[in-house]
C-alpha cells in the first residue's frame, strides 16, 4: 500500500513555511524539511529556519518539524543522505497515524524522495578539488563551467557558473567515474512506487516576490545575520566550508573578510536570492504533477489554506 505524502514547494520568501504549518494543523500533518541548508546547527537567520514559536498554528496547535538542526556546519551533507533520512522519517510519521508533509525549496531534494533516484556515493578526492579550485582562481568560474558543459551538459545547464562548489563536484564525479553526474543521479522514468503524492506549488507575481525577498534580507540583517556569521567564524568554522558558501553566508563572509562593504554584501545577497528564486521556479515548473496556487490572490492565508486542504483531501482520498 502506497504511503500518502503531501509535498509543498515554491520559491524562497513565497510563504511556504507559514502556509504549511496551517495546512498541517487541519490534516493532522507533520513537516519534513526539504531544505539543503536548514539541516545545519547555528545557522538560523541566514537559512530562514522556522523558529520554534512559528511552528504553532493560529489556533495554538504545535506542528512537529523534522530534519532541522542535526548537522554540524563542518559536516558534509549529500542529497543521497537526505533521501535516506527523509524516506525513513516519512514512514515513521505515517506509522504513528500522522500525515507526512515534505516542504521546501530544494528541488533535487524533493525529487530524490518522491521519484526513483539512485546515487553514486564517492569519497571526496581532495587532490582533484584543489586542482579545480586552482583552475577556477586562475581562469575564472565561467571557464571551469565550460569544461563541465563539455562533459556533462545536463548538469551544466542546471548549475550556475558561479556555484563553484557544485561545478567542482560535478567535474570531480566525471573525472573519477567517467560518467556525468546527471547519469549517476537518475535511473529510469518509471512511476514512483512508494507514495501517493499530492504536490502543491505556491507562487506570486515576480515583482512582488522580489520585493519580499529584498524585505526578507533587510529583516535578516536587522535581526543579526552579520553577528550569526561572525560567530560561526569565531567558533572556528572555515569560510570555505560548503555550509558557509551557501546563500546568505557567502556574501556576509566576504564583508567580514573586508572584501567589500556591508551595503555591497546586502546588494549581492538580494541579487543572488532573486536569482535563486528564479531558478527554483524554473525547476518546479517542469513538474506537471504540481497544482499551483497564487498566494497574491488572498488578503489572508486562511481561504488559501482551505483550498489547499481540499485539494489534498481530494487527491489523497482522505
Amino acid at each position: 500500500m502506497l504511503t500518502p505524502l503531501v509535498v509543498i514547494v515554491g520559491p524562497t520568501a513565497v510563504g511556504k513555511s507559514k502556509i504549511a504549518v496551517e495546512v498541517a494543523g487541519k490534516i493532522d500533518g507533520e513537516i519534513v524539511s526539504a531544505d539543503s541548508m536548514q539541516v545545519y546547527r547555528f545557522m538560523d537567520i541566514g537559512t530562514a529556519k522556522t523558529r520554534e514559536t512559528e511552528r504553532y498554528t493560529g489556533d495554538g496547535k504545535y506542528i512537529p518539524h523534522h530534519l532541522l538542526d542535526f548537522k554540524d556546519p563542518k559536516e558534509s551533507f549529500s542529497v543521497a543522505e537526505f533521501q535516506k533520512l527523509a524516506r525513513e522519517k516519512i514512514e515513521e510519521i505515517y506509522r504513528r497515524g500522522k500525515l507526512p508533509m515534505l516542504v521546501g525549496g530544494t528541488g533535487l531534494y524533493v525529487r530524490s524522495v518522491i521519484d526513483p533516484y539512485t546515487f553514486t556515493e564517492l569519497e571526496v578526492d581532495w587532490e582533484i578539488r584543489r586542482r579545480l579550485k586552482k583552475q577556477a582562481a586562475e581562469r575564472g568560474n565561467l571557464w571551469l563551467h565550460r569544461q563541465l558543459a563539455e562533459v556533462d551538459p545536463v548538469s551544466a545547464a542546471k548549475i550556475h557558473p558561479n556555484d563553484l562548489r557544485r561545478v567542482i563536484r560535478a567535474l570531480e564525479v566525471y573525472y573519477r567515474t567517467g560518467q556525468p553526474l546527471s547519469k549517476s543521479h537518475r535511473v529510469g522514468r518509471e512511476e514512483n512506487k512508494n507514495y501517493r503524492v499530492c504536490m502543491i506549488g505556491l507562487y506570486m507575481d515576480r515583482k512582488k516576490l522580489y520585493q519580499r525577498i529584498n524585505q526578507r534580507v533587510d529583516e535578516m540583517i536587522a535581526t543579526g545575520l552579520v553577528e550569526e556569521v561572525r560567530k560561526l567564524l569565531e567558533m572556528g568554522y572555515s569560510p570555505q566550508l560548503p555550509a558557509l558558501q551557501g546563500l546568505g553566508y557567502k556574501q556576509i563572509v566576504g564583508y567580514l573578510k573586508g572584501e567589500y562593504s556591508l551595503e555591497e554584501a546586502i546588494r549581492l545577497l538580494k541579487r543572488d536570492t532573486r536569482r535563486f528564486a528564479k531558478r527554483q521556479l524554473t525547476w518546479f515548473r517542469r513538474d506537471k504533477r504540481i497544482r499551483w496556487f497564487d498566494v497574491d490572490v488572498y488578503s489572508n492565508i486562511q481561504p488559501l489554506v482551505e483550498l489547499i486542504v481540499g485539494e489534498i483531501r481530494r487527491t489523497l482520498s482522505l
